[in-house]
């Protein structure tokens, strides 16, 4: 999943990016609301986590821009604030969760990874096509019950194939949900990633693949 982070204290900016980008997301990081706005109108977000107090334009200000451009977007404000009031007006003017600086961070990435999942029509963490299971929450993938190894990016990966399954997912769309601004990857690069998820999830090959190339769409997970 890719993730906007908009946060202009550089230590935090850092550390919260590096975790993030740790558990699997793609993060593409802002120091003010002018860059955020730049970023969110020329790419792809399945989340936005804004920082409340922003240099040129504060964070509701670079919200009600969001929801300008896309309309639908999970949105989470973070703040140093934390009285009841700055809370009810955060949510007021759009927001879909709200955080309070200091905060953990197991805690705001498991407020993401919810996030994300209410663009999906199965909004569960435990995704189960046939004998393949993936846990995002847990980070554990199963087939016919043997657990399978993934990194964290190939979970995601696999993770976008599950909610879509059936449904052809073009490279475009992996690239929008899964890689960041800092450049885009050959696609053969994705090839590679497939490849690996496939090998791995048909356990050397001693189940049925269940990850098919539609040649010039992309990839379909379906049952064998």
């Amino acid at each position: 999943m890719r993730v906007l982070y908009v946060e202009d204290a550089f230590p935090l900016r850092d550390t919260v990016a590096l975790a993030l980008r740790k558990s699997g997301f793609a993060v593409d990081v802002a120091e003010d609301g002018e860059e955020g706005l730049f970023l969110f109108e020329n790419y792809q977000y399945d989340v936005a986590v804004l920082d409340v107090m922003l240099p040129k334009f504060d964070g509701l200000a670079l919200m009600k821009e969001i929801r300008r451009v896309a309309r639908y977007t999970p949105v989470l404000l973070l703040t140093a604030k934390g009285e009841l009031e700055d809370r009810v007006a955060g949510l007021d003017s759009g927001a879909d969760d709200y955080m309070v600086k200091p905060f953990a961070l197991d805690e705001l990435i498991s407020r993401i990874r919810a996030l994300s999942r209410r663009g999906f029509k199965n909004p569960s963490s435990v995704l189960r096509i046939s004998d393949l299971e993936v846990d995002t929450s847990a980070k554990t993938v199963k087939r016919a019950g043997e657990l399978v190894k993934l990194s964290a990016h190939e979970l995601a990966v696999l993770e976008i194939l599950m909610r879509k399954a059936g449904t052809v997912v073009s490279r475009s769309v992996i690239d929008q949900h899964f890689y960041e601004n800092s450049g885009l990857p050959m696609s053969n690069v994705i090839d590679v990633v497939i490849c690996s998820i496939r090998k791995k999830i048909s356990l050397n090959r001693s189940k049925p693949e269940m990850i098919h190339t539609r040649r010039g769409l992309g990839y379909v997970l379906q049952a064998e």
